[in-house]
């Protein structure tokens, strides 16, 4: 547990990226980062809790990379914080054909937590989130790293990720 967040629980996972959804995606970046450091060792026993047929292990994997998919069936990523300097992810298209996509997080480190900035596919991205079809059939996104919080980055209230309110509100 951190504070009544419990990661533990895997219906709760998706909760450190919702600063993201009340523009303050630094406080995403800064919780991730911690849950990152304090509830995953490398050691055996290291997990928080179950992880049942990978959801733990799965969201340490999406996090390392950068982005989660907090709601899975809209085709869409939320951003985080990346720990790697650079990974690469294959892609299979809706065609069938398969592309790489290059996730690259330049100065990132345990002090560098927070996004400067970022381009996807060498256009800037101001938004805490990026499509799936974003990475079909390959692509790049780009985060420059640093110690402090850019609290400008991805604050902008049109820039939110998509929520299902609008879905929900279109209802009969």
């Amino acid at each position: 547990m951190i504070g009544q967040y419990c990661h533990g629980n895997e219906t709760d996972r998706q909760v450190p990226y919702y600063y993201n959804y009340a523009g303050a995606p630094w406080k995403s970046q800064q919780i991730i980062r911690k849950i990152m450091r304090v509830l995953h060792k490398p050691v055996p026993g290291g997990l928080c809790g179950m992880d049942d047929n990978g959801y733990l292990t799965g969201w340490y994997v999406f996090s390392a990379l950068g982005f989660y998919p907090v709601e899975p069936s809209r085709g869409f990523y939320v951003i985080g914080s990346p720990v790697f300097s650079k990974a690469t992810v294959r892609v299979r298209g809706a065609d069938g054909g398969h592309g790489e996509f290059v996730i690259e997080a330049h100065n990132a480190s345990e002090e560098n937590i927070y996004i400067q900035s970022a381009t996807l596919n060498g256009k800037t991205l101001n938004r805490p989130y990026f499509h799936h079809a974003d990475m079909i059939p390959g692509g790049q996104l780009v985060f420059e790293m640093g110690p402090s919080p850019n609290k400008q980055w991805g604050t902008d209230p049109e820039a939110v990720p998509p929520s299902v309110t609008p879905i929900l509100a279109k209802q009969p």
